[in-house]
């Protein structure tokens, strides 16, 4: 599975309670309701442990989480990152 498919699996499946998540990758999780507050720290802990990747609070903002699209952009960019430091 692609990240974005492991998105919205993860999302359709812990916070919509459905099977398939059934929205565009660039639709706002907080304007859509998606996901409320206590979702976007669970999906903050999903993004953690899945990706092995440490979330910063500064990186705590809607432009990082707010969507597919901008979640894969910051897990890519975070991979990226840790893949130069090593």
């Amino acid at each position: 599975m692609d990240t974005k498919e492991t998105i919205r699996h993860y999302i359709a499946q812990n916070m919509l309670f459905s099977e398939t998540f059934g929205h565009a990758d660039d639709a706002s999780f907080l304007e859509q309701g998606i996901i409320d507050s206590i979702g976007f720290m669970e999906l903050v802990s999903f993004v953690q442990k899945e990706y092995g990747i440490e979330v910063g609070p500064e990186e705590l903002v809607r432009e990082n989480f707010d969507s597919v699209n901008k979640l894969a952009a910051f897990i890519g960019t975070k991979q990226r990152a840790a893949q130069r430091a090593a």
